[in-house]
């Protein structure tokens, strides 16, 4: 049997995982990690300590004797670079993408290279600071422009980890149109402020998503790109479905993701929480924003505390049928779902799209799922369950290195909860 080992880096959780040619997990391990700080003070990645558990992790599932490990890929956060020197040294912390971007900066840039809303619906990108990475590598060369000077490489997360292990620095599609701001969605190359400024000279060359390196260090070791890991969730719902689809990710924010919508992003989409990001084939993927699970978790802990209920009192109503405080929670999800229908409506656009995926947190919830269901007449809505759908996707990227056989049918569990 061979394997496919896959790091899958969260903001908060890093894990690791071992997949069989059924794509079972037979190993899992978990970490998380204490933050530092920046120059500024601010909390970040502990990038030092982050490269040192993959590469030991790493090496403890290579020796594992019942593992044939053949093929490795990386997953992870996006809007985070990794700056190298010459000599392949970390230059710089790993900045947050929720560090407060400069005022002064952002109205630079805008005057530098024209009206804001232009420059969003050309990238895709809300105006988000430094959750758009362009910017921090804006900031880097303007605000500390001696260490800049001395970027070879600025590499997004993902692509850094790969580098740990294969040595190659390359740029992946998936990662540089994650809202970065640095990608042109009607040119489908980098933005012209980003060749004009000189900042694409910090980038290696884009690579394909499916290709794979060797290092002598780790004999007959198939070595990924890496993906951004909402793009890499993707994976398995397109290689299972034909038919055009909305994937309702939700958790504390619930993303309608619609990769059958190429219509490009107006302004009023922008002012509503839409991005789009691309497919590890390059397609755009039309998303809308929504806080439900943030919503969900602050109503929730309010009813408890006014009924003196547990806080998972939502996972048992039956306990309460007839009770007020069921009335209170029926009242309030009704609400919260008008709010996800406008939401998902937006992902949706004109694409022809016949179905509804919901994963994560609220796919377990009955009357979120059958509220939704209601709003949607005629769709038909599933729950669908897929065990690590960010580590799958990346996994099922690499499978033609490391799996002969074809890929199940049973990767994504699925219960209808449709009105048609």
């Amino acid at each position: 049997m061979s394997n496919c080992a896959i790091f899958d880096i969260g903001k908060t959780n890093k894990k690791c995982f071992v997949f069989d040619e059924e794509y079972r997990i037979v190993f899992e391990k978990s970490e998380v990690l204490p933050e530092t700080i920046d120059e500024d003070g601010f909390p970040c990645e502990d990038i030092d300590l982050l490269s040192n558990w993959v590469q030991t992790t790493l090496g403890e599932v290579l020796q594992m004797p019942n593992f044939q490990v053949k093929a490795l890929n990386f997953s992870a956060y996006g809007a985070s670079f990794v700056y190298l020197d010459m000599d392949g040294k970390i230059l710089t912390p790993l900045y947050n993408y929720l560090k407060p971007y400069p005022e002064s900066l952002a109205k630079q840039f805008n005057e530098r290279y024209g009206e804001k809303e232009k420059m969003a619906i050309e990238t895709a990108s809300p105006l988000l600071g430094s959750l758009n990475a362009g910017m921090q590598l804006f900031r880097l060369k303007n605000e500390n422009p001696d260490v800049y000077d001395k970027v070879k490489y600025a590499l997004h997360l993902p692509q850094y980890i790969s580098h740990l292990v294969s040595s190659d620095c390359v740029a992946e599609i998936t990662s540089i149109g994650c809202h970065t701001m640095l990608w042109d969605f009607n040119k489908m190359n980098y933005h012209d402020w980003v060749i004009n400024e000189g900042v694409s000279e910090k980038f290696p060359p884009i690579v394909p998503a499916d290709i794979h390196f060797s290092n002598p260090r780790f004999p007959g070791l198939k070595i990924g790109t890496g993906l951004h890991d909402s793009s890499a969730a993707l994976i398995p719902y397109l290689a299972m479905f034909d038919e055009p689809f909305v994937l309702l990710s939700t958790g504390t924010w619930c993303i309608s993701m619609n990769p059958f919508n190429d219509e490009p992003l107006t302004l009023e989409e922008l002012s509503n929480d839409c991005l789009c990001y691309l497919t590890h084939q390059g397609r755009q993927v039309k998303a809308a924003r929504y806080f439900g699970g943030h919503e969900h978790e602050q109503a929730v802990n309010k009813l408890a505390t006014s009924f003196g209920a547990d806080v998972d009192f939502y996972k048992e109503l039956s306990s309460y049928e007839g009770s007020e405080l069921l009335e209170c929670y029926l009242d309030f999800m009704r609400q919260l779902i008008d709010k996800q229908v406008v939401s998902t409506k937006l992902a949706i656009g004109s694409s022809q799209v016949r179905k509804i995926y919901v994963d994560g947190g609220f796919s377990r919830n009955e009357i979120f799922m059958n509220l939704l269901a209601e709003a949607f007449p005629g769709l038909e809505v599933f729950a669908a369950d897929v065990a690590q759908a960010s580590a799958l996707g990346a996994a099922m990227v690499m499978h033609p290195t490391w799996n002969h056989k074809a890929l199940p049918s049973s990767l994504i569990s699925l219960k209808n909860y449709s009105k048609i």
